[in-house]
């Protein structure tokens, strides 16, 4: 059937209540239709609708004179033992009180021949406050009941010996045939997309089989959907049988449509009806199979020569089987897949072991086992770090990024309870997605964070298919009836062969819920190892802090023994008994050294400072800060020509002016100090963003940070020692060349620039020159 226009115009029953045998002719569109309360029975049974107060009758079938012996108005607004007797009206009140019947119909009776007329089944059930009690023809006969219960055993005994989903549908398909003697027995499944797909059957040996064979969604509209979301079991005795409408068509106390959903008599649609009839069938039933509150599928009976006979009792077994293969198949399908989820979860394991042991996520990409070996993909891909890291067949980073943007607005990624997007076809739903089916049609991506700084996502090549649908799934018609324009279902089942691209194999459920799984699993990872972090740097802050206190201490407490030393060294050299060339070269090299280790504990006790005093951000123009640094190291600057080069003005930062005027200061002195060149050339300027893919190594810098640098002609520095300039008292000459030096100036700038957020480094080459980087916050940032 096709749902053919989306928004109908109007519905002629509107302003009262639908009955399929008068307005059904006039269906535009299947998922308008009121499936659920469409105002007529089957008419091989009788309908009464009783008062739940006084079981007084509100409503009946147009039939009942022919079944029940009574016209329809003569019962109207009269007692239930006007039609049962007094003794089974008492019955019935006592069964009402007594048993679940809502939205539940449970047998209570049999009533009596009347005549030529056969005994009634009578069951009942309560809806939106009415009882409705419906009469069928029994199929019991006197001491012949069937062994309904040993079936029903046999049955289930046969259905537990199944070890896969196929074997389940095999057997049911099997036993359900057996028991209702239906002409054929097919379980339906759903795919995602909607449209249903025949994976299991049983059949009569003359007829063909359609295992394999697919359906469009709107063979099975959802409103038909949706009821069986509600029920078990839908009978229809004899396909195209005259119909009963309900007198008065509206409920007398609600003026409104009767809910007639658990209704076995319950009319079929007039669309429904001639879809079968177009199939060739003439009896039907059909049960669902439900996973939880989601429909997963259908067990379908087709009959094809004349009404089928589906007394209550042959009902309820087939009711209690439909419940046994939903609860069944949940199994079954664990079993089939148990050894796949066990691979999969142990990969996983290995892959959480590996990170925890390599101190980071990218273990997942590059130990072994890697992401690809944790799911069935062709590629796989992590984003940590603000970098991609791949393993096997993926799209290139540019692809990769565009792709995260899509992701972090999917609904499906941000759902509290299953924060996962699987899809088969990428490209349906994801524009960018047609340019990527050679290694991405499908993907299942996760975030491992709420600001998704973190994903992981796997992925399938597309898989060219070949769909074989019972007709064509494109088929839309209407016809003009008495009512206008109205939809009809298609005539042809005829094979209608479709290739389908731009698909990847699907992703099992079993597949889906390890990926949730293992996503927990790194994310109890990252809080343990943010935890186990956040203890380290508390307890590294309280070192530096006590490290830091000894340093200011020790300086200070040296520093007083080593000005007497010096002072006494002093008072020697101005005596008369030194003069001699020899001692008084003994008390210079003691005053030298004196000097120097009053520089170094300077050093240290400024060193120690930098890391307690606080800084003072503030936006800064960064052009006055090398003003005044130029000037305070204006006396080294005439020793020798020097040559300052800005080649543009410099852009502020925010940050403490004393202490970055410090970090050029040390770095000026050094590009004058260690430089052999007759002039010396100094350049200082900075690299916008757009400049920086520039092919040097650039380390991690943050988004908000401004790239500065001050370049010289110098000496230069060769590549294994670029890393030790920057540790403390480490000098790469002899202690007198160049003007000597403690060799803690570079450490400090090292230190200054990380307490504002920042990074330095360094690009050298000795008797080149050397360019040393440094990062600062610009403007407007935190």
């Amino acid at each position: 059937m096709s749902t053919g226009d989306t928004e109908p115009t109007a519905l002629p029953w509107e302003g009262q209540a639908y009955s399929v045998k008068r307005f059904g002719i006039s269906i535009s569109n299947c998922d308008s239709e009121p499936v659920q309360t469409p105002g007529c029975i089957q008419g091989h049974g009788a309908l009464l609708v009783l008062r739940p107060g006084d079981l007084c009758i509100v409503q009946t079938s147009e039939n009942t004179a022919e079944l029940l012996g009574h016209a329809p108005l003569d019962l109207l607004n009269q007692p239930l033992h006007q039609v049962l007797g007094a003794e089974n009206a008492a019955l019935v009140a006592a069964f009402l009180q007594r048993e679940p019947v809502e939205c539940n119909p449970l047998y209570v009776l049999t009533h009596p021949a009347r005549g030529d007329a056969a005994p009634l089944d009578v069951t009942v059930h309560t809806v939106d406050g009415a009882v409705l009690m419906e009469f069928e023809a029994t199929a019991r006969q006197p001491n012949s009941e069937q062994d309904y219960y040993g079936l029903i055993k046999h049955s289930v005994a046969r259905l537990q010996g199944t070890l896969t989903l196929q074997a389940l549908g095999n057997a049911a398909t099997a036993e359900i045939r057996t028991l209702t003697g239906l002409d054929r027995v097919m379980i339906h499944k759903f795919h995602t997309d909607g449209h249903g797909e025949i994976v299991a059957e049983s059949c009569r040996l003359d007829l063909p089989s359609w295992v394999g064979q697919h359906y469009p969604a709107q063979d099975i509209p959802e409103p038909a959907r949706a009821v069986f979301r509600q029920i078990w079991i839908r009978p229809v005795r004899e396909i195209g049988a005259p119909l009963a409408e309900l007198v008065p068509l509206a409920h007398p106390q609600t003026g409104r449509a009767l809910t007639m959903t658990y209704c076995v008599l319950r009319a079929p649609s007039v669309m429904y009806t001639e879809y079968l009839q177009n199939m060739g069938v003439t009896a039907c039933l059909t049960l669902a199979i439900r996973r939880g509150d989601t429909l997963w599928g259908l067990i379908t009976c087709h009959h094809y020569t004349g009404a089928a006979s589906l007394p209550y009792g042959l009902r309820a077994a087939c009711e209690l089987l439909a419940q046994i293969v939903s609860l069944q198949h949940e199994s079954a399908e664990q079993r089939e897949h148990l050894a796949y989820r066990l691979r999969l979860e142990d990969v996983h394991r290995q892959l959480v072991t590996e990170a925890a042991k390599n101190s980071g996520l990218q273990a997942l990409v590059e130990a072994s086992p890697t992401l690809l070996d944790g799911i069935d993909a062709s590629g796989a891909a992590l984003f940590h770090n603000e970098r991609w890291w791949c393993v096997g067949l993926t799209p290139s980073a540019t692809a990769l990024t565009a792709l995260t943007g899509w992701l972090r607005e999917h609904p499906d990624f941000q759902s509290p309870t299953r924060p996962i997007v699987a899809t088969d076809s990428l490209m349906r739903d994801y524009p960018e997605g047609a340019a990527l089916v050679g290694v991405a049609s499908g993907l299942l991506a996760f975030a491992l964070a709420r600001d998704f700084r973190s994903m992981v996502l796997w992925f399938r090549p597309e898989v060219i298919r070949t769909i074989e649908w019972r007709g064509d799934p494109h088929y839309e018609a209407k016809v003009f009836g008495s009512h206008g324009h109205r939809l009809t279902p298609r005539h042809s089942f005829a094979l209608f062969t479709e290739s389908v691209r731009g698909c990847s194999a699907p992703w099992k459920e079993v597949e889906i819920e390890a990926a949730l799984r293992f996503r927990m699993v790194v994310m109890e990872l990252i809080v343990s190892r943010a935890g186990q972090l956040a203890e380290l740097n508390a307890d590294l802050l309280r070192s530096n802090e006590e490290l830091d206190a000894f340093a200011y201490v020790a300086s200070h407490d040296l520093k007083e023994p080593l000005r007497g030393i010096y002072k006494y060294a002093h008072q020697l050299a101005e005596d008369a008994a030194l003069s001699a060339p020899e001692n008084r070269h003994r008390v210079d090299g003691l005053m030298r050294l004196t000097l120097r280790m009053d520089s170094l504990l300077d050093s240290l006790l400024h060193f120690s400072r930098v890391g307690r005093v606080a800084l003072q951000p503030e936006e800064i123009d960064l052009n006055e800060v090398v003003k005044e640094a130029l000037e305070m190291v204006d006396a080294r600057r005439s020793e020798r020509p020097v040559e300052i080069e800005i080649p543009r003005e410099l852009p502020p930062a925010r940050c403490d002016r004393v202490r970055v005027r410090e970090v050029f200061v040390n770095l000026l002195s050094n590009a004058f100090k260690y430089n052999d060149q007759p002039l010396i050339h100094v350049e200082i300027g900075y690299i916008a963003a757009e400049d920086r893919a520039s092919g040097l190594a650039w380390p991690v810098i943050a988004a908000d940070h401004m790239i500065y640098y001050v370049k010289d002609n110098g000496i230069g520095i060769h590549a294994h020692h670029q890393e030790q300039v920057f540790k403390m008292f480490k000098r790469l000459h002899g202690r007198d060349e160049f003007g000597g030096g403690t060799g803690a100036g570079l450490t400090i700038v090292k230190k200054l620039v990380e307490r504002h957020g920042g990074v330095v480094w360094i690009s050298s080459e000795p008797g080149q020159g050397s360019t040393f980087y440094f990062s600062l916050p610009s403007i407007g940032a935190i």
